[in-house]
């Protein structure tokens, strides 16, 4: 594959003021909106991204959040629309860097990538004499990450799939940890991050960073902004940047390996779970037929798991992923009664009940175990 230009070395992380952009100068208490030059149009025109500057009255750490670094992710988008407009943080000290798109090409056309086809996510921390990815990556980098304590990234599944609110981070950075905890999710998935992307290289340059994967492509979904606007609340109160107590979810646990069942047959699906769901080991998924109601097999989980997300297309053929679990080996049985006792009046519940709006869920307790199907383990694949 040809060299996107980014060097072989990473370039050394300078700090920068939070409070000084260009001729913009942020006084205490103050919200500022600047606009930062990412790229450049063939007419020649400046092509800029929306940045909001919110700074406390006294001194503290400066935090970013990040959203729409592919570009049809928009959940973020909204969550971030939605603090400036109606949920505005008071921060008490230090700085909010709010960043509502950060893949302003991509998000024009309505598309994950580049118009150089390339994945923003995997081209930090770049490079000025490199690739339009590796100009735009090296730009947020130092203009926005170069800045920054902290950092928190905004996703949602890839297209065709939803994911049930999670954070990842890498649990071995005690910073790190300390983040994925406080933003309240209850499951949180241990990994560094692949190679190249935001939070993983923003976390090596000493910016502890986040992910919250939450949602659909092309939506602003309510319950998974409240996710997103609740946990970035949660961070800021963690770091005593705003007043309020730190709010623990109903359960939270750690997933250190998950699992992808796919499917070996073509067919149309119908589900048995949801994403968020429990499952255990023999747990019906969903049952493949062919798209004149013949039964070709059953998908079964094939272990003690959570639905991490799963694909919102029935029609599928072999190959194709259908859910993504997380291995729960212990404390199964007490998730099972905590999420058991939960309502839709529960941020939980409200969220298990929306994802699943969009697909067709039925129930099947017995699954026919010589037709059923168990998946090979997989590395987690981060958008």
């Amino acid at each position: 594959m040809e060299s996107d230009g980014t060097p072989d070395e990473k370039p050394r992380l300078k700090k920068r003021s939070p409070h000084v952009w260009g001729d913009v100068e942020v006084e205490p208490g103050q919200s500022v909106e600047v606009s930062l030059v990412v790229a450049e149009s063939y007419s020649s025109l400046s092509i800029p991204i929306p940045v909001i500057i919110q700074r406390g009255l006294e001194d503290g750490p400066t935090v970013f959040v990040t959203a729409a670094l592919h570009g049809d992710e928009i959940n973020g988008t909204g969550a971030i629309r939605e603090l400036v407009s109606h949920r505005p943080m008071n921060l008490l000290r230090g700085t909010l860097i709010l960043v509502p798109v950060v893949n302003i090409l991509g998000f024009d056309r309505h598309s994950r990538y580049l118009p150089d086809r390339r994945d923003l996510n995997r081209c930090f921390p770049g490079s000025m004499e490199g690739s339009l990815a590796a100009r735009m990556a090296r730009m947020v980098y130092d203009e926005i990450i170069g800045r920054s304590d902290y950092g928190i990234d905004l996703h949602t599944a890839a297209v065709r799939r939803t994911n049930f609110p999670n954070v990842r981070a890498d649990m071995t950075n005690p910073e790190v940890a300390r983040l994925a905890k406080a933003f309240g999710c209850e499951i949180i998935l241990s990994g560094v991050g692949p190679e190249g992307s935001l939070r993983r290289e923003a976390t090596e340059a000493g910016c502890p960073t986040i992910i919250l994967e939450a949602g659909e492509v092309w939506k602003v979904e309510p319950g998974v902004v409240e996710y997103a606007i609740n946990g970035i609340h949660a961070v800021l109160a963690e770091l005593r940047m705003v007043e309020g107590e730190v709010v623990q979810p109903p359960f939270q646990v750690t997933i250190h390996r998950t699992k992808w069942v796919r499917a070996s047959r073509g067919g149309f699906l119908h589900f048995h779970v949801r994403p968020g769901d429990l499952v255990r080991r023999g747990t019906a998924l969903a049952t493949n037929s062919s798209i004149t109601g013949v039964e070709n097999n059953v998908l079964i989980s094939p272990a003690k798991a959570i639905v991490l997300g799963m694909t919102t297309l029935p029609a599928i053929a072999p190959g194709d992923p259908i859910c993504h679990l997380g291995l729960i080996p212990k404390r199964h049985k007490e998730l099972e009664k905590i999420q058991a006792s939960l309502t839709v009046e529960d941020l939980h519940g409200r969220v298990l009940e929306h994802l699943s709006t969009n697909i067709r869920v039925t129930d099947r307790l017995e699954p026919d175990s010589e037709e059923s199907e168990t998946a090979a383990p997989e590395e987690t694949k981060e958008p």
